[in-house]
């Protein structure tokens, strides 16, 4: 694996199984995995580590001041590199919701079905190694 040079992807879920799960596709993807139990811990780990952030992968529902919708909105804003997933078994976004460039991804969710999402929505520079398009 491409440890030191694979991109960033944050991780953000107050579901410990789901975070594992969501964290462990994504590495296995080529990414290096950082993990937040919900948003307010999130952009803490945005503000320290946003330059090297490509991706942030984020629940709906979480405890705090912070659900998802409110913490893809306050990383467009911010970090216009950072591409966003919203993910939900619950509630999917009304218009206007998500902010402009992010997607949303229906819980349970498989490597499969994420991963291609991330082809389309990351530019091939910032994909892993392991989902850029074979020569």
């Amino acid at each position: 694996m491409e440890s030191s040079t694979a991109p960033f992807a944050l991780v953000v879920d107050d579901d410990v199984l789901v975070l594992m799960h969501a964290s462990d596709m994504l590495t296995d993807a080529g990414f290096q995995a950082l993990e937040a139990r919900d948003g307010d811990e999130a952009k803490a780990i945005i503000a320290e580590h946003g330059e090297e952030i490509v991706l942030v992968f984020t629940d709906v529902q979480m405890p705090g001041e912070t659900d998802g919708f409110a913490l893809a909105h306050y990383v467009a804003e911010r970090w216009k590199e950072i591409r966003i997933v919203v993910a939900s078994g619950g509630i999917r976004p009304a218009p206007g919701e998500l902010p402009i460039g992010a997607i949303f991804i229906a819980k349970p969710f498989t490597a499969e079905v994420v991963h291609d999402h991330l082809r389309s929505l990351l530019p091939e520079g910032k994909l892993p190694i392991s989902l850029r398009p074979r020569p």
